[in-house]
């Protein structure tokens, strides 16, 4: 797949020209989408009309009254079928359109969907597979042991080789009602113009579209099996993840069972948010809906995920600019972070980042605590949702499942442990990464971070080893094997943390590229920086003898470079 472009969707046959031609095809089809019109505009309008009501007489924010009509429309949009539940759940994770309290209830919308009949789903796997059910499984499960908005799932165990499958089939007639809505959707777009512009900064057809795009990609079982045979590869050899085609374990629906099971909740977790990261700032195909039903513990403390119907991807620029946002955030540099919203989409290019940069510091001082660790990923999306309203700022469609991701990921991790702090475990992961891997973009990505206005940032440097530090030492939370960085590089994890940052100087001091720099660094403003540089070593204790560590760099040093570094550790000896 291409990774050269901003956003990499996998081939889908989705386009307006397509949905229309598939929708209008005699004068029947004119009147069946009449017809739903206006059974969607009497729905809709029955909502919307008690919406009206409840502000007339003054109760709209009573919160017994929102909760009804948080519930209300979620009967609504499940009434309305497939694309309206769909709608729903995106609507769930989108906190530029919709109040946090309707978002909780349109969660619901992930895990309690009606099924429809067992024999229905019977007759079209024996049509589509063209043999009885008995024929091809010794065993099938009485009904679907899970429903979601566009189909229901089946365990299955194999005649030929008595293997247990789950076999996922499509509701009746999904792709007709949903390329009908597709139509709808997207005709009646242009009524909502000055509203789309206004809050989202950009026309209402082109959310329908990229909605549209994602719709008929779940559509696609046969790529839905693509998707799983890929994380089966960026996975292989990794012993804490497993991506399988059938699954016994331990649904994250259910906690209290995980933690009577006798699996270590701590590793599990630590394994689900590292596997998370690893999806987006690695692989860069990443799970579009982790929720509680589609993740299991395994009895051996493995995370397993199910139901790849739903994933997108990030190009390589993209991945390195969520990296980038993750360091200005550590670092508190809020310039940085509002143009990474420009790179990443939020802002049009050329926008006044001006009024932006505050409002970024004012949510980043109100969210965390003495310590980085202090506050979750919630917690400041909760506060973001402000800031979505106050200035011109859109979500993409591929970020809003991003945030997804993690807010779900963490709301499982805070369900099974509730004093679990993401973060705890996100950005020592992202620390270690960024001063260990060999990956040449994050070479560079280290460097700028470590370099600005010309002079080396000791600070900063101080900023990714004291994260480093943080989840204790030995980097459990990354794992105990070693994985494929997204540039051929090789992610070093499970290392002791002495090695974490003597390997993290000697990348600094040895690379071709790189070593000119810090020695430079080292000298800067004509005096050797001994105290800066003891100072960073010294974080980590007694692991690393700083006189051992100098005569280590002048052994492997070229001797271009030892004239500058005797006399440096020269100074350190002393010291």
């Amino acid at each position: 797949m291409d990774l050269d472009n901003d956003y990499c969707n996998i081939s889908t046959p989705y386009s307006p020209e397509y949905v229309r031609a598939r929708t209008i095809q005699t004068p029947g089809d004119v009147l069946q989408v009449m017809g739903r019109i206006v059974k969607i505009t009497v729905s809709l309008g029955t909502f919307f009309g008690s919406l009206w009501l409840d502000g007339v007489i003054g109760r709209a924010d009573t919160p017994d009254v929102v909760r009804q009509r948080a519930a209300q429309l979620r009967d609504t949009l499940t009434y309305l079928g497939p694309s309206f539940i769909k709608a729903g759940q995106v609507l769930a994770n989108r906190p530029d359109i919709v109040r946090e309290d309707y978002m909780n209830e349109l969660c619901v919308l992930q895990d309690d969907v009606p099924s429809f009949p067992d024999a229905q789903a019977f007759a079209i796997i024996e049509d589509q597979l063209g043999q009885p059910l008995e024929q091809l499984f010794s065993s099938i499960s009485e009904g679907p042991v899970a429903a979601a908005s566009l189909g229901q799932v089946y365990k299955a165990v194999l005649r030929s080789t008595g293997e247990e499958v789950a076999i996922k089939v499509q509701r009746p007639q999904v792709e007709p009602v949903i390329l009908r809505d597709l139509f709808i959707f997207r005709t009646l777009a242009s009524f909502f113009d000055t509203f789309a512009r206004q809050r989202l900064g950009c026309k209402p057809e082109l959310i329908v579209d990229e909605f549209g795009q994602k719709l008929l990609e779940e559509l696609d079982y046969v790529q839905e099996a693509r998707n799983i045979q890929e994380f089966c590869n960026n996975f292989a050899g990794e012993p804490t993840v497993k991506i399988p085609w059938w699954i016994d374990g331990l649904r994250c629906t259910d906690p209290d069972a995980i933690r009577a099971s006798g699996i270590d909740v701590d590793q599990f977790i630590r394994c689900g948010v590292v596997s998370g990261l690893r999806q987006l700032l690695e692989f860069g195909l990443f799970h579009g809906d982790p929720h509680a039903g589609n993740i299991f513990a395994m009895r051996d403390g493995r995370i397993a995920y199910v139901d790849f119907g739903n994933v997108a991807q990030l190009s390589a620029r993209n991945k390195g600019v969520l990296v980038d946002a993750v360091v200005h955030a550590v670092n508190e540099d809020y310039k940085g972070m509002a143009g990474d919203f420009i790179k990443l989409g939020f802002l049009a290019p050329g926008t006044d980042i001006g009024p932006i940069v505050p409002a970024l510091e004012r949510i980043w001082a109100n969210s965390k605590g003495q310590r980085m660790s202090d506050f979750n990923f919630r917690t400041v999306t909760s506060t973001f949702n402000e800031l979505v309203y106050q200035y011109p700022i859109r979500i993409p469609e591929r970020y809003s499942l991003v945030i997804r991701s993690l807010l779900t990921q963490e709301g499982i991790c805070m369900t099974l442990k509730p004093d679990f702090q993401f973060l705890e475990v996100a950005y020592p992961y992202v620390a270690r990464r960024l001063l260990t891997d060999e990956d040449p973009a994050l070479r560079d990505r280290l460097i700028q971070v470590l370099f600005s206005d010309g002079k080396f940032q000791w600070k900063r440097l101080e900023n990714l080893i004291s994260l480093a530090q943080e989840g204790g030492p030995g980097g459990d939370e990354a794992g105990a094997a070693q994985g494929t960085g997204t540039g051929g590089g090789t992610v070093r994890r499970g290392l002791d943390l002495s090695d974490t940052v003597r390997d993290a100087v000697r990348v600094l001091l040895l690379d071709d590229r790189l070593r000119s720099q810090v020695i430079m660094a080292l000298t800067e403003d004509n005096r050797l920086h001994v105290a800066e540089a003891l100072g960073v070593l010294r974080m980590v204790g007694p692991e690393i003898k700083p006189q051992r560590l100098a005569l280590d760099l002048l052994r492997d040093a070229p001797s271009l470079s030892r004239q500058v570094l005797l006399s440096w550790a020269d100074k350190v000896l002393v010291s």
